[in-house]
């Protein structure tokens, strides 16, 4: 059967759209790297190539060609055996590593953003790992707020057929605000009919605890848990995208495509904006604690100087109304020295003049001054 075409927009403006980044995550032995590799042939197969980042330093093959590879700059082996560590605590001290430089990625990112329209990124098989450490969140972070991203959760759909697993799958969702593809891999193997009913049913769900969940003592302290859960979050799972695929034979891909196009509408429209003021609140914030920080810094600097003076009146923080009292000081405001100089005009105003007729002749050593005094000898 032909393979149907991918969702993108095939208008004018898709070709300077910004690609979408799709962050596949999962549980161990979910498919995850096969279905990177079902992602990465389809999209080729399209001639729209993606651009895939690889995050997981502990994999040993990889079915695909990263354009960016942890391993290419973190030893995982070398990191285990010079910090003592095992498995986890390697692949977690490797990711932190890899995040001190991850600025440099996103450049790499953001300079084919325009010539690729997917920018797949690979996750470590520990789940864990990413969704629940700080390195994982900066990635995140750092790629959601340059371009559109969303992230696909691949479940183990055979693996997923007892409720308790089910729940345990879906609460790893809430945590994440990205917009979110819900992708049940190896369907080739089990339908994902039930969970798609689970999710939309509670009553189904409730029905599946009962027939599957009781021991001896009848209903189990985990069912309970389940059922009360599920009430709470059915608002959640009524609006998530759920897909069903096989990285094996490629089926469901369209339906991929088709929720990856919804995420991104998704991100322009409500992630985007509240990502804007969430920033322009924190410059807002730390605009306000650097002008408190001015005044309190202001204020402290006036107490010191208030108590050097009265430590030494007569030092250099003296203010200088502390002056010379043999100094005529006349007003101490504009206005007042206006005053006396419009005083002082009237009183050279008030004096008569007089002419040189009325003035006695000058005279030099009792001679008049019309008189040539003698040349010095």
């Amino acid at each position: 059967m032909a393979e149907e075409q991918p969702v993108a927009s095939t208008s004018a403006s898709a070709a300077e759209k910004e690609p979408v980044v799709i962050l596949v995550i999962g549980m161990a032995g979910s498919g995850k790297t096969t279905l990177m590799q079902r992602l990465n042939s389809y999209l080729h197969s399209k001639d729209k190539p993606p651009y895939i980042l690889n995050l997981d330093p502990a994999v040993s093959h990889m079915p695909y060609a990263a354009n960016i590879d942890i391993r290419d700059t973190v030893d995982y082996k070398e990191v285990m055996k010079q910090y003592n560590l095992g498995p986890n605590g390697g692949i977690m001290t490797a990711l932190n590593l890899f995040t001190t430089k991850f600025d440099q990625v996103l450049g790499f990112v953001e300079k084919r953003a325009q010539a690729v329209d997917y920018v797949l990124v690979d996750t470590p098989g520990q789940i864990e790992i990413f969704t629940w450490s700080a390195s994982g969140a900066i990635i995140t972070d750092a790629i959601a707020s340059s371009l559109p991203t969303c992230v696909a959760y691949v479940i183990d759909t055979p693996r997923t057929s007892s409720p308790a697993t089910f729940m345990s799958n879906m609460l790893i969702l809430y945590k994440t605000r990205l917009p979110f593809i819900l992708v049940f891999n190896k369907i080739d193997v089990e339908p994902h009919d039930f969970a798609i009913d689970w999710m939309k049913d509670f009553e189904a769900f409730q029905a599946a605890l009962e027939e599957r969940g009781r021991d001896e003592n009848g209903e189990s302290y985990m069912n309970s848990l389940m059922g009360s859960m599920c009430l709470v979050l059915e608002e959640f799972y009524n609006n998530l995208r759920a897909v069903g695929v096989s990285a094996m034979t490629g089926e469901g891909m369209k339906d991929f495509f088709n929720a990856v196009e919804e995420c991104r509408q998704e991100y322009l429209k409500d992630y985007r904006p509240e990502l804007e003021r969430l920033k322009a609140e924190k410059e807002e914030k730390a605009e306000a604690a650097k002008a408190a920080h001015m005044e309190r810094l202001m204020r402290d600097m006036g107490i010191d100087s208030e108590a050097a003076r009265k430590a030494n009146p007569f030092g250099p923080h003296a203010r200088n109304d502390r002056e010379d009292a043999y100094l005529d000081h006349h007003g101490d405001s504009e206005d007042e020295a206006i005053e006396q100089q419009r005083e002082m005009e009237e009183e050279a105003d008030a004096v008569p003049e007089v002419s040189q007729a009325d003035l006695p002749p000058l005279e030099y050593g009792g001679r008049e001054a019309d008189v040539p005094f003698p040349a010095p000898r």
